[in-house]
């Protein structure tokens, strides 16, 4: 494919006008998601150029590879090659509409201590604001304690046991038993655990039966959790706003749907186009067969993503993945401003509620003295709710 040349000084009248004419069918398609004719764009502000001029314009950037007609009649429409050209002349672009703005500036106040609750919290609103789906990675907030234990019955013999940490994080684990359980049985235990969190409230209506299966199964899901904390090979994923790229008319069935969303179901390939970006300390983009290296059903799509930091580093990045027919120039703008505000309020509470934290390092293995003794005693153990 013959590259437009972008630099201005080197670049004739021509070249410049067809870069111009080219840039401006982008936007316009970018705004309608309608092929573009030459009447149509000489009215959205080429007004200096005939229709004919426009169409032999078209003629070059079709065999160059910019655009593409899908008959004879009808007006052209960019190729990902376009959205890239396009990406890349408003990459710098620095303008966050107004009520975006306000909306991100909420951002700065953080979320205290809760970590993990405040980024949940953040990809929400920046897909909220965007309109696209959004994940973000992270890394790992130490010193986090468990304040709380919920069991959930699924049938007579499983139960689903969910974990609540102080920093926002909710882990789950499926626990299997040869005895059944009953929702009493099941809130009696829930009890057991409160103690040994806390340790108030010794429960005294546990039978044996119950009494051992609560031992167990206390002893069971700390040991899952702490070789779960301690052992951080991977950066932790958050990610929401599936249900905006179905307002999208390029996802309108379920074959779009599936290969948009296809990405998603790989977290390591999330994870190496984060770490990508993190590395490079740099906002980036993947237009179309940019993506195929890491989700080759997704290359109808469109992927930016930005790092953030503490303290000036960068720990973490957060991506927008939606048709390649985005607005790329106000989600530029977006997404600076998003990771400038999560980055602000992420180093204040850091260092004012003496959070540590620590990237994903393959082999790591994170444990600390006193969180070596371990289960058989009935003191609190290991990230228990240490704020009694």
């Amino acid at each position: 494919m013959k590259p437009l040349k972008t630099v201005p000084s080197k670049r004739s009248d021509k070249k410049e006008r067809e870069l111009q004419v080219l840039l401006g069918l982008v936007d316009l398609y970018i705004k309608t998601g309608s092929a573009v004719g030459s009447t149509t764009l000489r009215e959205k502000g080429f007004q200096s150029l005939s229709s004919a001029t426009i169409r032999n314009y078209f003629v070059i950037l079709e065999k160059q590879g910019y655009l593409e007609q899908q008959h004879s009649s009808a007006g052209r429409l960019p190729t990902a090659a376009a959205f890239e050209l396009y990406a890349q002349a408003n990459l710098s672009y620095d303008k966050v509409p107004p009520s975006i703005e306000k909306s991100l500036a909420s951002l700065r106040e953080g979320s205290k201590h809760e970590v993990s609750r405040f980024l949940q919290r953040s990809a929400e609103l920046l897909s909220e604001e965007s309109g696209f789906a959004v994940f973000l990675s992270a890394p790992r907030f130490d010193h986090d304690v468990i304040i709380d234990i919920k069991l959930i019955g699924i049938d007579l013999y499983r139960c689903l046991c969910v974990l609540v940490t102080d920093f926002g994080m909710i882990k789950t684990e499926v626990l299997h038993t040869e005895e059944k359980l009953t929702t009493f049985a099941l809130k009696r235990i829930e009890s057991y655990f409160h103690w040994r969190l806390t340790g108030c409230d010794e429960p005294t209506n546990l039978n044996d039966m119950e009494l051992e299966l609560a031992q167990r199964f206390y002893n069971e899901v700390m040991v899952r959790y702490i070789v779960g904390y301690s052992n951080f090979s991977d950066e932790d994923l958050y990610w929401t706003g599936f249900s905006q790229l179905l307002e999208q008319p390029e996802f309108s069935d379920a074959l779009s749907v599936a290969s948009g969303l296809a990405l998603f179901e790989n977290p390591s390939s999330m994870r190496h186009l984060l770490r990508d970006c993190s590395s490079s300390n740099q906002l980036k983009y993947w237009i179309g067969d940019k993506l195929k290296p890491f989700s080759p059903a997704s290359k109808h799509c469109a992927v930016l993503a930005i790092p953030y930091c503490i303290n000036q580093s960068p720990v973490g990045a957060v991506g927008i993945l939606g048709p390649m027919r985005m607005p790329y120039r106000d989600l530029f703008a977006t997404l600076r401003r998003f990771s400038q505000n999560i980055s602000e309020a992420l180093t204040r509470d850091i260092y004012k509620f003496k959070i540590e934290y620590r990237p994903a390092e393959s082999g790591s293995l994170y444990l600390q003295k006193e969180e070596s003794t371990l289960i058989q005693s009935s003191e609190p153990m290991l990230l228990e709710d240490k704020r009694q």
